[in-house]
Order: C-alpha cells, then sequence, then structure tokens
C-alpha cells in the first residue's frame, strides 16, 4: 500500500482523498496557492507546501512544483482528484519519470481518449455506439458544410480538444452553419490551441448518462452503475443522480456492457468515467444511447455511486494504484436505493447567477449525524468551513450536498431538506434554486433532459422580492429583540425616530382603530415600512432566523433573505437609474471598451468582467456620455463600486 500520498488538488475534493487515505493509514501531503493558505485542505492535512501564487496557472497547474513538492516530503504516490492536471497525459508520465506511483490510468489510456474525434473512432472499433456525425481528418469548410447538410439539422459543431461547453455551437439551419462554425474555432484556439472541430447529430431530447468503470492492472474490469446527470446549466452538471430514472434493466445492462468493452479497449486503469449522450424523447433505450466522451479520472459526483454500491471509489484507487486486484467480481455489485447529489455554488440565482466571493462569516451546514431530516442518510463534501474566503480564482463549487434514500422520491425530498438547513452568508448561493428544483413536479416525476432547467428557471429561480411574510416577522423579530431583557440599546437604537415610550411611535391615530406601531425595515435594496398592531407580541411568524452583523438572515425554501432596520443616515447609494455602472461581482476586469468623455447609446457594451470562470458584460443604461471612469483592463474591483457613469448629453 501507498505510504504517503500527495494530493495535487485542493477544496473538497482534496479533503474527500484525504478522508479515506487516514482510514487507510496513509499519510497525506496538500499543497497549496496563496489564496488557499489557511484553507481547509491545508488544514486537515499531514504536511503542506507553498507552490505558488493564487492563479492556477501558476500552481495548480505547474506540476513540475507538484513533483517537486512530493520530492521535498517524501511522498511516493500523487493523486491528482479532477480537474487541474487530473486528466494530463504528459503530467501523468512525468509523474512515473519522477520514480513516484499515478493514482490514475496510464498515460497511454489518457492520450486515447483525450481527443473526441480519436475516442469516437476508437469506439467505433470496439463496437461501442456513437452517435451520428463527422469526425473525419479533411476540415475544410466546404467538406464540413457538406457533411452537415448528409447528417440534417440541426447539428453540433463541437472543438475535438473541448471540455466544459468551450467549442460548441448547435446550429439550425444551413445559413448559420459558417458563421458559428467561424465562431466554434475562435473560442477552441483561445481556450485549447486547437481548431479542429467534429460533428454531430444534434439529439432533441438529449439526456446525459454516464456509466462509472474501474479498472486494474491485471486485466479485470467492471462496471459500477449508471449515473444521470442531465441537470445541467451553461453545460455544466447541478443535479445527478443514481441510478437513471426510467432506466430498465436490459437498457442498463447493454449500457454497462458497452462501457466496459470501451474501457477494455484502451487498457484501463483506475476509476473512469464513460459518457453517453441519449436521446431520450421515446424515453431510454438502448438503441438510441450514444458515446460521447470518456473522462479519464474521478469524477464529481462519485459519492452518489458510492451512495448506492457501499463501495469507496477512492479506496479503490489507492488498492489499484498499489497493484493490487479490484476488491469485487461485477457479480457482487448491485444497486441499493437511490442517490441524489446538488453542487452548492457560490452564485445568486435571483442576480442571473452572477459569482458571490468573500468571507463565509456565516457556514453552516448539517451535521451528517444529524437525524431529523428523515427519509434517508445525507453526506456533506466541502473545502470550506465558518471564516473561510471564497476567492474567484477557482470554481464556484463549495459543496457538495449527497442524500441517499429507498426510492428517488424520498432522495429528493430528503435533499431539499438538507438545502432548508445549510445557513451561509454573506457569500450568495444557488441553495433556494436547488430546492425548488428538487421539489419541482416534473422533476420529481423524471421528466428531465438537458434542457430541463433552462425550461423551468421562471419557477425554480427565487422570487427577487422579499416576501411579505419575511417582512412582517423581521418586524416582530426586531421588536421582540428590542423588548428582551429590557430595551436593548444595541437594536431599539436603531428604530426610527425613537422617542421615549414605544407608543408614541403611533403611525397617525384612527377612531376605533387599534394602534399601530411602525417599523422601517431594509431588505434586497427595497425599504418598506411595516405597520404593527398593538397585540403583536403574541403573533406568530415561524420563520428560522440567524442574527448576522447589521441586520436579521431569514430562511424561506432555502433561500436566505437579509433584514435590517432601515437607517436614516443621508446615505446615498448609487444606482444604474443615475447612470453609474455598478460592479455586480467582484472580479478581474478583462475589457474596458469606452474612454472618458466618449458618447455611447443605450445597451453598449461598456466593460466585461472575469470572476470564476465567468464573463459578464456590462452595458449603457441610455444614451449618454461617459464619465468618471474608474477602471482599466487588468485591475481588479469590488462589487458594488463604481466603474463609470454614463451622464445623459446635456448635463
Amino acid at each position: 500500500m501507498i505510504r504517503k500520498l500527495l494530493i495535487a488538488n485542493r477544496g473538497e475534493i482534496a479533503c474527500r482523498i484525504m478522508r479515506t487515505a487516514r482510514s487507510l493509514g496513509v499519510a497525506t501531503v496538500a499543497v497549496y496557492s496563496d489564496a488557499d493558505a489557511k484553507a481547509l485542505h491545508v488544514r486537515q492535512a499531514d504536511e503542506a507546501v507553498h507552490i505558488g501564487p493564487s492563479p492556477a496557472a501558476e500552481s495548480y497547474l505547474v506540476g513540475a512544483k507538484i513533483i517537486a513538492a512530493a520530492k521535498q516530503t517524501g511522498a511516493d504516490a500523487i493523486h491528482p482528484g479532477y480537474g487541474f492536471l487530473s486528466e494530463n497525459a504528459d503530467f501523468a508520465q512525468g509523474v512515473l519519470d519522477a520514480g513516484l506511483v499515478w493514482v490514475g490510468p496510464k498515460p497511454a489510456s489518457i492520450r486515447a481518449m483525450g481527443l473526441k474525434d480519436a475516442a469516437k473512432q476508437l469506439m467505433r472499433a470496439a463496437g461501442v455506439p456513437v452517435t451520428p456525425g463527422y469526425d473525419g481528418a479533411d476540415q475544410s469548410v466546404e467538406r464540413l458544410t457538406a457533411e452537415a447538410e448528409a447528417i440534417g439539422y440541426p447539428v453540433l459543431i463541437k472543438a475535438v480538444a473541448g471540455g466544459g461547453g468551450k467549442g460548441m455551437r448547435k446550429v439550425d439551419a444551413p445559413e448559420d452553419f459558417v458563421t458559428a462554425l467561424e465562431s466554434c474555432r475562435r473560442e477552441a484556439k483561445a481556450s485549447f490551441g486547437n481548431t479542429q472541430v467534429l460533428l454531430e447529430k444534434w439529439i432533441t431530447s438529449p439526456r446525459h448518462i454516464e456509466v462509472q468503470v474501474f479498472g486494474d492492472a491485471h486485466g479485470n474490469v467492471v462496471h459500477l452503475f449508471e449515473r444521470d446527470c442531465s441537470l445541467q446549466r451553461r453545460h455544466q452538471k447541478v443535479i445527478e443522480e443514481a441510478p437513471a430514472p426510467g432506466m430498465d434493466e436490459a437498457t442498463r445492462e447493454a449500457i454497462c456492457a458497452a462501457a466496459v468493452r470501451a474501457a477494455k479497449a484502451v487498457d484501463y486503469e483506475g476509476a473512469g468515467t464513460i459518457e453517453f449522450i441519449a436521446d431520450a424523447s421515446e424515453g431510454l433505450r438502448s438503441t438510441h444511447i450514444f458515446f460521447m466522451e470518456m473522462n479519464t479520472r474521478l469524477q464529481v459526483e462519485h459519492p452518489v455511486t458510492e451512495e448506492i454500491t457501499g463501495v469507496d471509489l477512492v479506496e479503490w484507487q489507492l488498492r489499484v494504484a498499489s497493484g493490487e486486484m479490484l476488491p469485487k467480481r461485477q457479480d457482487e455489485l448491485s444497486i441499493n436505493g437511490h442517490a441524489i447529489e446538488a453542487r452548492l455554488y457560490a452564485e445568486d440565482p435571483i442576480e442571473g447567477f452572477l459569482p458571490s466571493t468573500g468571507p463565509l462569516e456565516l457556514f453552516d451546514l448539517p451535521d451528517e449525524d444529524d437525524f431529523g431530516l428523515g427519509l434517508g442518510r445525507h453526506r456533506i463534501e466541502t473545502g470550506y468551513a465558518q471564516g473561510s474566503e471564497v476567492t474567484g480564482f477557482y470554481d464556484p463549487m463549495i459543496a457538495k450536498l449527497v442524500m441517499h434514500a429507498s426510492d428517488r422520491r424520498n432522495a429528493a425530498y430528503g435533499l431539499a431538506n438538507v438545502c432548508a438547513k445549510c445557513r451561509v452568508w454573506p457569500v450568495k448561493t444557488n441553495l433556494g434554486f436547488l430546492n425548488l428544483a428538487l421539489t419541482d413536479p416534473a422533476f420529481l416525476e423524471g421528466k428531465i433532459d438537458t434542457g430541463f432547467i433552462a425550461a423551468h428557471e421562471n419557477h425554480i429561480v427565487p422570487p427577487k422580492q422579499t416576501e411579505d411574510r419575511v417582512w412582517h416577522g423581521a418586524a416582530i423579530t426586531f421588536m421582540r429583540m428590542a423588548y428582551a431583557d429590557g430595551e436593548r440599546a444595541d437594536t431599539w437604537d436603531l428604530l426610527p425616530h425613537r422617542q421615549g415610550n414605544v407608543w408614541r411611535e403611533i403611525a397617525g391615530f384612527r377612531l376605533n382603530s387599534a394602534p399601530k406601531l411602525a417599523v422601517a425595515l431594509q431588505s434586497g435594496g427595497e425599504t418598506r415600512t411595516i405597520e404593527l398592531e398593538r397585540d403583536w407580541p403574541t403573533q406568530e411568524y415561524r420563520l428560522h432566523s440567524a442574527q448576522v452583523d447589521g441586520g436579521l438572515l431569514f430562511i424561506e425554501n432555502a433561500q436566505p433573505r437579509f433584514v435590517r432596520l432601515a437607517r436614516h443616515d443621508g446615505t446615498g447609494q448609487a444606482s444604474a437609474a443615475d447612470g453609474a455602472i455598478i460592479a455586480p461581482m467582484p472580479g478581474k476586469v478583462i475589457a474596458v471598451d469606452v474612454a472618458e468623455g466618449q458618447a455611447v447609446t443605450a445597451g453598449q457594451r461598456l466593460l466585461v468582467l472575469e470572476a470564476m470562470k465567468m464573463e459578464h458584460a456590462l452595458a449603457a443604461p441610455f444614451d449618454g456620455v461617459v464619465e468618471g471612469l474608474a477602471v482599466s483592463a487588468g485591475g481588479q474591483v469590488q462589487v458594488e463600486a463604481v466603474l463609470c457613469r454614463v451622464v445623459p448629453q446635456g448635463e
């Protein structure tokens, strides 16, 4: 068995790997960048080595630094986790050349599956069904146009070296093909340094089905059944589950057998995933499921497979990398119940899913031994703790929430309960969005495909406005706080216009009406005056709340609503209404398209911000002239910073 393991990754996956290594008596080494100096994975490791500045390109993606850290600490193996260098064949070879154990597939296997066109050709030869399309060497516009016509529109253009939705375009009509091809190639060149593309038939009702496979150095390969990862947004997975809803035994046997053939075709060792695209317009059928690609690493969503099979996939990785045979044969593996995983992202669905960064002043996730949730067993995977900092340098996923139950419906409701018990602030998250998606009737009925989120966004994104009952409950809570233990000065002094006895605050005297107390509150940029009847101390409000700096945090359907007492100190705030262009998120300015004094028109792009792999363009709210331009390309900005103003001409 491996003695000391260096984890070439960060966050929740680094913590996850350490947990299993610790149970096997394997010592662990963490690596970290400047941004992660105080991160949870650094604190949990037996040793930690600093490998460079915060940008991944200068730290986690520099293979030489990671190998040097392993040598420095006496580690005898490197586990890459997922992302970063996990599917880099040159790095894997470098680890082996340094005399270290690589916890992953052989470099040749990674290369064989690295380019989508070559992988499809290899799979076709192995008898694995592939999506109808074109993956030939002739990349001329004329040949690609002709092949698209032969396939039939709509078609999908995909960069052969692509991933994460980059270098991918759907084309609905022949007249749009060349423009989409050029755009796809530009993006592919910028992202992957490779302009080659392939064409695929567009699947009308697509579902993303993948099969977990595992091989060892003794020629054994097994599958651990399938997962459904169809709930995606912008080609990024959000909710994953196992097994796939609506999968019958015959179709399961066919797709899993195909996945094993695919793994054997590249002499695969370790954990891998064969990804398929299914045409689910008439349900899941083996004749309508096609190979898409292979991920030659552990997947983010591996916990759902672990939950339904009882297998620790990281333990299997370490045992196989140490030369052991697979711990179980195929006939010893079976499905038990249903598991669903939700990715907790640091983003604000209410504001168009903008990334959110900053300190986690409140980060309270339900303990795994909290049996009050009922319905099943839940599991939390995270690399953050209360007080951690969420930066814009890495992926926005801050935790994975997993529920295992006897059936799918209980797993969905149980996971929604987990979301409702999470408390995260002031970093915005998608908890309310996840809660609504998991309890959506169509989701519960298994009516899902990759377009589910886009089709249901109007009613699974929480409303922007704070609910009336939250306003009322907040007014009652603040008044109870003011009266508790006498008059608490820290809260009571913030009540507007205090003049001695509270009942002098009555908002007007009306005959035959109960006297009322007016409480001015602010939430989400809105100010309201809530009138409470004289009997307010006995009124029920039944909202989960937490006191945080400056106000109260209410949780309604897993969505946090921050409410504070309105201040009347004359402080003004810039807004788009007066032409202020305000940073909606902290991030890097990657483009400034205007200059001081330049005339602009409504909707014209002014500048572009980037954070957590996401770009956000800011446009002019109306015709005018740019004034007070305070940023330049390459600069960093904080949320709500005024970047410039658009002033109407003539003012």
